[in-house]
């Protein structure tokens, strides 16, 4: 495997030695490490059920939030932490796979809620089930106690951010 961000942080060492190289090859770690975890894994692992890593996301709060598993669409977008304006090509999209369904929202009268379907209740709980054996399999090169530290370690970036 090529380590691209130490590849980049050599070039920039070369190019601009006087600055600093950790956080060039920390973050290029990180942003590598997250879109080949999409490309090479979720993406084909999703594509089993005619997903996208997006729709995913929208499908994932709605089944954490419990039954009726129903959200108004800004806990939604806010759960899923995307655009509002993306979330509604998602919906609209899921909305004709069979997978979503907008109903009146019961505590509002003018309000919507997006509610999974049976169907997608039921891909929705398969899908996490692998992804979640996925997720597993590729930190299992880390020993438990590096599992846990990388996660303590992430957590106080994203926190910092």
């Amino acid at each position: 495997m090529v380590d691209r961000a130490e590849a980049a942080a050599r070039q920039w060492q070369r190019e601009r030695p006087e600055l600093p190289m950790l956080a060039v090859e920390i973050f290029g770690r990180v942003l590598d490490a997250a879109a080949r975890v999409t490309r090479d894994h979720m993406d084909p692992l999703l594509a089993e059920a005619g997903l996208k890593v997006g729709e995913f996301d929208v499908l994932t709060p709605l089944r954490r939030s419990g039954k009726p598993y129903s959200l108004t669409p800004t806990q939604l977008y806010e759960a899923a932490l995307i655009s509002s304006g993306g979330m509604t090509s998602r919906l609209d999209k899921l909305e004709r796979a069979g997978l979503i369904e907008r109903r009146p929202d019961p505590e509002d009268g003018r309000g919507r809620q997006v509610a999974l379907t049976g169907t997608g209740l039921e891909i929705i709980d398969d899908m996490i089930g692998k992804m979640v054996a996925m997720e597993e399999r590729m930190i299992s090169i880390l020993t438990v106690a590096e599992q846990n530290n990388l996660n303590r370690l992430l957590k106080k970036l994203l926190t910092g951010l």
